[in-house]
């Protein structure tokens, strides 16, 4: 049976590039090289140095001009790395071209990534998940992980025929096998996410309303989530340390119950296909009442981060969930101006340190604060015929209670204020 198969674990030194087309990118793609050093150190490998490639177009082969590409993998060589990480996306060809040209292993960011996902999930719907980008980012890449069969021929041309006779074939076992792990994949994937779909309803019969924490990996989403509610979910200094969705209940100080869900973390240049493969798990975030956005105050480029959660939220579908932005890590902060700067630039954010506890108090009082305008609790008397207008109530809000009463379905929920502008003309039963 077909597997992927785990890059080798003697690799442990690695020169970082990227490749910048335009000028104006230098900034961002020295920056996305920082971070890109810290996904490889999250993997236990040690970077040597990083390099950045300019380039006034794309090539095919190397997607740098061979010139640049000789004199990369001439200075790989000479620091004696293992590896070349990559922090642009290679084709398959092009990851093939660079691994003959530098004579060493060549992966890219997102297999990086990927990595780091598949030590971290815990549950079987995140192992489903992996595996499954996992094989998507392999499948067109088996030529290469065949490649060494052109090499055993020996130094006869029948050999060497023969050789790639043999790859060509274990090349198309393999694809054959990989297309039906991978449809293997997805159907086990939909019986989880039934499962998944099971407990959420059991979870909306309770009244009380939901929130999903978000963030970039590492803002101390963990952290606040076992402050507020005295869990134990694990929190590290490291990168996508949660990977499986947590749900935790949280009495507020008026007595209202909260669920908080805590989610894998963002990064910049997040992986498509991880966003498709991890929709399950994130979809907490997209069917939450509204979502609570942790950003590290002490990040330098926190304006930037900021906006890479906001745009894959919106990339899921929750471009339009109410957001509750939260300041964190403000013990952190040395100048007591930048934090200043921050309460300027963010004006409705609150400012917390949930390691230390500091304006947890204040955060939990924003949410009562939240809560009333972000959902009300409402009783609608809809016709039987009007199954769409009872569908949406089911889509869009919490369903408490159903009553049939004659003609008519009484229906309790709490709705936020979208789906309530959308029911605007219903009849609402008196006393709600």
């Amino acid at each position: 049976m077909f597997e992927v198969r785990d890059r080798p674990q003697m690799v442990e030194k690695a020169l970082l590039v990227r490749i910048c087309f335009d000028k104006r990118e230098e900034e961002e793609s020295r920056s996305l090289l920082g971070e890109l050093g810290e996904l490889v150190d999250t993997l236990g490998i040690g970077v040597v140095d990083t390099q950045l490639v300019r380039a006034r177009e794309r090539h095919k082969k190397f997607l740098c001009g061979t010139g640049k590409a000789e004199e990369v993998s001439a200075y790989a060589r000479e620091l004696g790395c293992d590896c070349i990480v990559f922090d642009n996306e290679l084709a398959p060809n092009q990851q093939r071209e660079w691994e003959e040209a530098a004579d060493m292993t060549v992966i890219d960011r997102e297999e990086v990534i990927l990595d780091i996902f598949a030590r971290r999930a815990q549950t079987r719907e995140a192992r489903l998940q992996v595996e499954l980008a996992r094989m998507e980012y392999a499948l067109p890449r088996m030529a290469r992980m065949w490649g060494h069969l052109d090499r055993e021929g020996g130094g006869g041309s029948g050999g060497s025929a023969a050789a790639r006779g043999m790859g060509e074939q274990q090349i198309e076992v393999d694809r054959r096998l990989a297309r039906k792990r991978i449809d293997r994949i997805k159907s086990d994937l939909q019986l989880v996410r039934r499962q998944r779909a099971t407990q959420r309803k059991e979870r909306q019969k309770s009244e009380a309303p939901h929130a999903a924490i978000v963030g970039y990996t590492n803002s101390g989403k963990s952290t606040l989530l076992n402050h507020l509610a005295g869990s134990e979910v694990l929190e590290a200094d490291m990168l996508f340390a949660t990977l499986d969705p947590t749900t935790r209940r949280i009495d507020l100080p008026d007595g209202q119950e909260l669920l908080l869900t805590d989610t894998v973390g963002f990064v910049r240049n997040l992986p498509h296909r991880l966003v498709e493969a991890f929709k399950a798990t994130l979809e907490e975030a997209v069917l939450a009442d509204f979502l609570v956005h942790v950003l590290d105050a002490s990040e330098p480029e926190l304006e930037r981060l900021c906006g890479t959660t906001l745009e894959v939220m919106g990339e899921l579908g929750a471009k339009d969930k109410p957001v509750l932005t939260v300041l964190n890590k403000i013990d952190l902060l040395e100048d007591p101006q930048r934090l200043k700067a921050l309460q300027a630039l963010f004006p409705e954010a609150v400012s917390i340190s949930a390691r230390s506890g500091e304006g947890l108090d204040t955060l939990q009082h924003t949410f009562i604060d939240y809560l009333s305008q972000a959902v009300t609790r409402r009783r609608y008397r809809i016709p039987q015929h009007r199954g769409d207008l009872i569908s949406l109530l089911h889509a869009e809000a919490k369903v408490l209670e159903t009553v049939y009463e004659g003609n008519d379905v009484v229906v309790e929920a709490l709705v936020n204020s979208e789906t309530e502008g959308r029911l605007r003309g219903i009849g609402e039963v008196e006393g709600a």
